[in-house]
């Protein structure tokens, strides 16, 4: 009988702690679902989930605290410290045939890449963010979209200190830039998979191999997509629309409550974040206004059921936002910015476009969107096979695996 195949996912963190964690948890289930021996490597940390290698995972490291947990930290960027001994004892006992790394910078390392490519071990690398291309992994100066360091130049971290506003944190950044260029990174990867368009591009403009890049949106898993599948789309709507997501400054809120402040319509608004304190008292007297704040997915999903619209007004390079994804799924029209990934999930039969930065055009897209009558259900049942498990799985084991 034929061994499955083995897969060894590759994460700084193993718990459901971001967008980034969630993807890795869900590709273990799908791939295990599907018949593949998948395993996790990761960093010591008191949430971690239980991992089957865990006495194996590299110790933990912080940036925060005295000089001798900085000096470990960076050692750890570097591939130095117990990284390299711990994830080669993995290697050797696990002999995986495709290493799958995801968010590894700072608290892991590329050297793991580099460890495994060395043993002939297909390395495939997803991307949750900009860190290959900016040293600051988001793509942000002084609040709005920044491409200086695209073109290998990454001195541009240090002359901005773009870390925190930190030329010590701008240097341990710099440091990693550097040592993890693009070259060295191309060479011991055999395929980046970008879950939108728009990564892809950038990933290209930024000097990388086009042959290595594969897009691959993210899918819904499959707890969360029965619970999409279960409610019905066509259902009448009730007259208000809705925020979904981190209330922080490149997510576009506070343009949005400002917006919202003037039109005639009602908005919810779920999720939490740094500005959220200072929101709510700004817009405490505001009829039409209403906070959430941090919701379940379960209510998550009954509220974009609910809604006419939702907005996506993100001021950054979004890569592929959950927040579209599953607004559609509800079978709810999204007016997202053109910004990053979200433009090339939205089309004239499930939501519309606007301009980052413009006031104006927001305020006409929410209109627009509120008074026009769409097709609910079409929206959902197009996007619930399009983020769907089994399109992803194929995609993922025949053309980036090779299995």
């Amino acid at each position: 009988m034929l061994m499955p195949k083995r897969v060894l996912l590759v994460n700084k963190f193993y718990y459901p702690r971001g967008g980034d964690c969630i993807v890795v948890l869900n590709t273990e289930a799908l791939l295990r679902d599907n018949g593949v021996d998948a395993e996790v490597f990761a960093m010591e940390y008191p949430q971690n989930l239980k991992a089957r290698y865990e006495r194996l995972f590299a110790s933990e490291v912080t940036f925060g605290g005295g000089m001798g947990n900085r000096m470990r930290a960076l050692k750890r960027t570097m591939g130095m410290g117990d990284v390299k001994a711990r994830f080669t004892a993995v290697l050797d006992e696990y002999n995986p045939d495709v290493v799958h790394l995801h968010n590894i910078h700072s608290y892991l390392s590329p050297v793991l890449g580099e460890l495994a490519h060395e043993r002939g071990i297909r390395v495939v690398w997803t991307l949750h963010d900009y860190k290959l291309l900016c040293p600051r992994y988001d793509c942000l100066l002084d609040g709005k979209p920044c491409e200086k360091c695209f073109n290998g130049a990454k001195r541009n971290v240090l002359f901005n200190k773009c870390m925190k506003g930190s030329m010590p944190a701008s240097m341990v950044a710099w440091i990693e830039a550097r040592k993890w260029n693009r070259h060295a990174l191309e060479r011991n990867t055999d395929a980046f998979v970008c879950p939108s368009e728009f990564m892809a591009r950038k990933m290209q403009s930024g000097g990388f191999d086009a042959a290595k890049l594969k897009v691959l949106n993210n899918f819904l898993d499959p707890v969360k997509l029965e619970q999409y599948r279960s409610m019905d789309a066509s259902a009448p709507r009730q007259d208000y629309y809705c925020y979904v997501g981190r209330l922080s400054q490149e997510k576009g809120v506070a343009d949005l409550l400002e917006v919202a402040s003037r039109l005639p319509h009602r908005l919810k608004v779920a999720g939490g974040g740094p500005l959220e304190e200072q929101l709510r008292a700004k817009y405490a007297s505001c009829d039409n206004i209403e906070f959430l704040g941090m919701l379940d997915a379960v209510s998550v999903a009954r509220l974009l059921a609910g809604a006419r619209l939702s907005v996506v007004p993100s001021q950054w390079y979004e890569n592929n936002p959950l927040s579209v994804v599953e607004s559609l799924c509800a079978g709810t029209p999204v007016a997202g910015s053109q910004m990053g990934g979200i433009p090339e999930l939205i089309n004239s039969e499930n939501g519309i476009v606007f301009q980052p930065f413009d006031k104006e055009t927001l305020a006409t897209a929410i209109s627009m969107s509120m008074t026009r009558e769409w097709e609910h259900g079409k929206i959902a049942r197009n996007a619930l096979k399009k983020f769907s498990s089994e399109g992803h799985m194929q995609v993922l084991i025949k053309e980036i695996y090779g299995f």
